[in-house]
């Protein structure tokens, strides 16, 4: 019996490959990178998360060196997506905060994105969606612990 596992795979490759796209359009459309795009996602998870957005959590998120973590958080700054403020605890810490003013552009072009997958999700019941959650889930962990072997640079 054919269970049709390498479709989920082939369709959660098509799903990633769409939101790239859709990143890049929005990179595009305002002046970034898409590594900034990348980056203003990453910071609002942490908040999400309730994690201190420092730039050293940006840079392992994005695997990204000093120098480059500064330079995507400078340029975003530049762009008013990003202010750093210090931390009120400990007053020596700088963390990263995402403006309204990105929210709101980030809303603007993804909303309509977001609202049709919510409308989406509200067509499965709990456990459907629970078993969506598990494989999601359960597919970013496989992508954060298995690395692809080293080999020749292309």
């Amino acid at each position: 019996m054919d269970d049709n596992r390498e479709q989920l795979v082939h369709l959660l490759r098509a799903v990633t490959v769409e939101f790239g796209l859709r990143q890049s359009e929005f990179a595009a459309r305002n002046g970034m990178h898409p590594t900034d795009v990348r980056a203003l996602i990453c910071l609002l998870d942490a908040d999400r998360a309730g994690e201190a957005a420092t730039a050293g959590l940006l840079g392992s998120r994005l695997a990204l060196n000093s120098a480059g973590t500064t330079a995507v958080i400078d340029r975003l700054e530049r762009l008013g997506h990003v202010a750093r403020v210090r931390d009120e605890r400990d007053r020596r810490r700088v963390l990263l905060r995402v403006t309204p003013e990105a929210v709101r552009l980030g809303r603007d072009f993804f909303g309509p994105l977001i609202d049709g997958l919510l409308d989406l999700a509200d067509t499965l019941d709990a456990a459907e969606r629970a078993t969506v959650h598990r494989f999601l889930t359960g597919a970013r962990t496989v992508f954060e612990t298995r690395k692809p072997p080293a080999g020749p640079r292309a």
